[in-house]
């Protein structure tokens, strides 16, 4: 149990420092796009292989109860939280969406602002439902979610990004509930 919370907590610090990095290079104008890129890649890369040890270990170890399996729960919806946001950039970018940061001369009012602090909204409520096995949730964050959104989705591409970033970041939770989940059987 003690290893499935280090190995989290360590994705949590991968994430946070990649995520400094990453808003020196954006803030430089002599880094290119692909350097902001490739610091999302090294830091979703880090996350899934840290992610990736974590099941392993939770599925090979003793099933945790209590309090330390409550732990592991917390400690899985915070991680999924904060690590998400580079594997999403990482996934729009293959989806041929760049980040706003990548797009220094968009308009201030692109399509689906705020998508940073709503994914981390959603990927902490994908994880909690999971966690708590009531699956029928995610339904509802999804519902609730695109209704909030509706009505920005006709501006180009803003449909493309909204598929694209809502998937990647609710199988980016999933990952992370499943560790918990399996850190109890």
């Amino acid at each position: 149990m003690i290893a499935i919370i280090v190995l989290l907590l360590l994705a949590i610090a991968v994430s946070a420092g990649t995520s400094l990095v990453r808003r020196r290079l954006v803030d430089d104008p002599e880094r290119s796009d692909s350097a902001v890129l490739a610091t999302d890649v090294i830091a979703a890369a880090a996350s899934a292989a840290l992610i990736a040890a974590a099941a392993v270990v939770a599925a090979v170890g003793a099933p945790s109860s209590g309090a330390g399996l409550l732990a592991v729960h917390v400690v899985a919806v915070i991680a999924a939280a904060t690590t998400g946001s580079s594997a999403v950039r990482v996934v729009l970018a293959l989806g041929g969406i760049p980040t706003r940061a990548d797009n220094h001369d968009d308009e201030p009012e692109a399509p689906l602002r705020g998508g940073r602090i709503i994914g981390m909204l959603e990927r902490t409520a994908v994880a909690a439902s999971l966690l708590l096995a009531w699956p029928a949730g995610i339904g509802i964050i999804l519902a609730v979610k695109s209704l909030a959104r509706f009505s920005e989705l006709r501006a180009p591409r803003a449909s493309e990004q909204f598929i694209l970033g809502t998937f990647a970041s609710v199988l980016w939770a999933a990952a992370f509930a499943g560790v918990g989940w399996l850190a109890g059987v």
